[in-house]
């Protein structure tokens, strides 16, 4: 791994994993001490720290605030936050980036959310926000990530943003460079719910399990999937609700749409894994779509 993996040794503390915040401070701040985690704790985010909840700016404050002990990873709407900033995309109807836009340290915080990463990997335990391709091992998974990663960190960093939208090349080959290489990494670790048994990312449907495109699975459910012999944690998918597998942690349970939040301790024998949840009335601004 290189110095800037975010690969790490072990924790002596077990991991606290959190879904989706999407802005929603209250409920992050009664579930963090209703967890009540020893102090130290690492707590992992699934990405998604910000947007479509009523205070994304206190939200993103309050885990910046946490300094070392916060590891989040990049999700679509982190991203889309940046694009906005940088004048890429604009603000959709639904959005509550404004805030930290117009924030006096703007600047610095668009800076911390830049400089985190879209994956990571420890002790057996892979996060990512939405998904890995089945080709891909934790190895593989990390080393595009931080590829990714290098390049949104770097001084061209708009002209790279501006080029991972679009939803080609839609399937991974280890023949594709520059941008496209770059473009389907992001499309699965921050994107991906659905892909077909070859590992072909469809973005048609955000729906539950019943609105599988014809032909596909949830990425996770595909055979000789390559991360099936880690744990692999991840948000992103708010209509599939907490999934709890042996090797698999969903965690994105609808708190922003009003449903619950979750987290999820992060041993690695699945039968000591505890669950705190608690319940969110809805802090999402009308109007806002889950993408």
């Amino acid at each position: 791994m290189t110095p800037s993996s975010t690969s790490s040794a072990p924790s002596p503390l077990v991991p606290l994993a959190f879904g989706d915040l999407q802005g929603c401070r209250q409920p992050f701040q009664q579930l963090l001490a209703k967890a009540a985690p020893p102090e130290g704790t690492p707590l992992w985010f699934a990405g998604d720290l910000i947007n479509r909840g009523s205070e994304s700016l206190a939200t993103l404050r309050d885990v910046i605030a946490l300094g070392e002990r916060a590891v989040p990873v990049l999700g679509n709407h982190d991203l889309h936050l940046l694009s906005v900033s940088a004048g890429i995309r604009k603000s959709k109807k639904g959005d509550t980036i404004d805030e930290i836009l117009a924030a006096p340290d703007a600047a610095d915080l668009l800076e911390w959310v830049r400089h985190r990463p879209l994956a990571h990997f420890e002790n057996g335990m892979l996060m990512v926000h939405a998904g890995v391709l089945p080709q891909w091992d934790a190895n593989l998974t990390m080393e595009l990530a931080e590829d990714l990663q290098r390049a949104l960190r770097a001084p061209n960093w708009k002209e790279t943003l501006a080029g991972l939208y679009g939803n080609e090349p839609n399937r991974w080959k280890s023949s594709l460079k520059g941008i496209d290489r770059l473009r389907v990494t992001c499309s699965a670790l921050t994107r991906v719910r659905f892909c077909n048994a070859d590992g072909a990312m469809d973005f048609s449907s955000s729906g539950s399990l019943n609105s599988a495109p014809a032909g596909c699975m949830p990425w996770f459910d595909v055979p000789s999937r390559k991360t099936a012999d880690i744990t692999v944690v991840f948000g992103h998918w708010a209509a599939l609700g907490l999934t709890l597998r042996d090797n698999l942690i969903g965690l994105d349970s609808g708190c922003v749409w009003g449903e619950k939040l979750s987290a999820v301790t992060l041993t690695k024998n699945p039968a000591e894994r505890t669950l705190t949840q608690v319940d969110c009335v809805s802090c999402r601004i009308p109007g806002a779509s889950e993408e």
